[in-house]
């Protein structure tokens, strides 16, 4: 288009030059001063067309300068705002890996000084001399319970108490919704010590309260870097029925719970159905308190299907856990009687459904064997749990170094051990 526009610009200034010879020729001046006007005329539109081109070029360059300095105006700002937001960010992140961090040391320092607490608490009762055993039954349980009592008391302050998780899963599916908890302590060689060993000494010392709340914490730790990988499961935490009556534990309880309100979908709190059964006023009256929370209840332990129903639906329970022998003698094998004596009109077959009608889900627990999941699918029962889809599985130290509890929690369960102590 350039090259047409040119060519056409030249002979424009040839016509015209020709033009103005012409008329000098014609005037009467003679050839010669025609060619030369023409020559003129040429050289004189030359030089104008060369001054406004050039014009024109410096008029375009200047405004494209304008515009990359425009551009480049814009882009500082955008690049000065980035690195703004960049900064804020980056100090952002390192502010909250440092309180992070400070809180986490903050945690161990005073979970460090608690267990001293606890250590002097404790340090007055094994100071006396173990009893000598002796060939009495008595002398004996007393010395058993003396080396126990120091067992428990170094497993925790030496940091020796585990984690374990155990998956419930979904039939027939066997897809992992939920986990069950436990604490497990460790002698000094190392072994797993189970509860049977170590709650009675526990209980006694007032120390139960203590184990359930680093249980409640880890649990809470689990359950959320879970949800990091987007793996939205379910922790049963087993409570005991004197931490849900601890008048200096439960307030500080149930106030981490209220903080953390997002957990009531993933923290199903468990009893075991004696347990349960035992509760008083008091105790059911906390209950309702987590419930106003969100957090719901499974029980376990269950000796007999003959429950009721109503109690549990009142009480927020929502899950309950029977062994899979039970379910299966006490809902297949009965040559045509009725499983629950106070309803019988109500089938095998209809168990499950009956408790759903309550908002209860029946959990199949200790399944051992293929031959009892097909019995249990047979009584519509959809989520099954036990060594035949996993043991239970300690969680690693690392993790546990992440999940220690905040130390106020402890000071209160041990200060309420103290008291116990000194009231025995």
């Amino acid at each position: 288009m350039r090259t047409l526009t040119r060519t056409a610009l030249i002979f424009s200034y040839l016509f015209l030059a020709m033009t103005v010879g012409a008329l000098i020729w014609r005037g009467g001046l003679g050839a010669g001063a025609g060619v030369a006007a023409a020559f003129g005329a040429l050289g004189v539109l030359g030089v104008i067309h060369l001054y406004l081109t050039g014009h024109g070029r410096e008029r375009a360059l200047k405004a494209e300068i304008a515009q990359v300095r425009d551009a480049h105006r814009l882009l500082a700002d955008a690049l000065e705002t980035t690195q703004g937001a960049l900064t804020e960010l980056a100090q952002a992140i390192e502010s909250g890996a440092l309180n992070r961090t400070d809180e986490l040391t903050g945690e161990v320092r005073m979970l460090e000084g608690l267990i001293q607490q606890m250590s002097a608490s404790i340090d007055e009762r094994l100071s006396t001399p173990a009893p000598a055993a002796t060939d009495t039954f008595e002398g004996r349980r007393q010395a058993q319970s003396h080396a126990l009592l120091r067992t428990v008391h170094d497993a925790l302050t030496e940091g020796r108490v585990d984690l374990y998780l155990q998956p419930v899963v979904t039939l027939p599916q066997r897809r992992t919704v939920f986990y069950e908890s436990f604490t497990r302590l460790r002698d000094s060689t190392d072994r797993v010590m189970m509860p049977a060993e170590y709650l009675s000494v526990a209980e006694g010392e007032g120390l139960v309260p203590a184990i359930d709340n680093l249980l409640l914490f880890r649990c809470a730790q689990i359950v959320r870097r879970l949800a990091r990988q987007d793996r939205k499961v379910g922790v049963f935490c087993n409570v005991a029925l004197s931490s849900l009556g601890d008048e200096t534990f439960f307030p500080q309880f149930l106030h981490f719970l209220n903080e953390n309100r997002d957990l009531n979908q993933s923290l199903i709190f468990e009893l075991g159905q004696a347990t349960f059964d035992a509760r008083g006023a008091v105790e059911a009256r906390n209950m309702a308190k987590l419930a106003d929370l969100g957090f719901r209840f499974s029980i376990d332990k269950v000796q007999t299907l003959d429950l009721d129903f109503a109690d549990l639906q009142r009480s927020d329970v929502r899950f309950v856990k029977v062994a899979a022998d039970l379910l299966i003698e006490q809902l297949l094998d009965l040559d045509g009687g009725s499983p629950l004596p106070s309803l019988r009109d109500i089938q095998a077959a209809d168990f499950a459904a009956l408790t759903r009608r309550y908002g209860i889900e029946v959990i199949a627990e200790k399944c051992e064997s293929e031959r009892q999941i097909v019995d249990i699918l047979e009584l519509d029962v959809s989520m099954g749990q036990g060594h035949l889809f996993g043991e239970p599985r300690a969680i690693k130290e690392q993790v546990l170094a992440e999940t220690d509890p905040p130390a106020d929690f402890l000071r209160s369960t041990l200060r309420s051990a103290e008291q116990r102590r000194r009231v025995g």
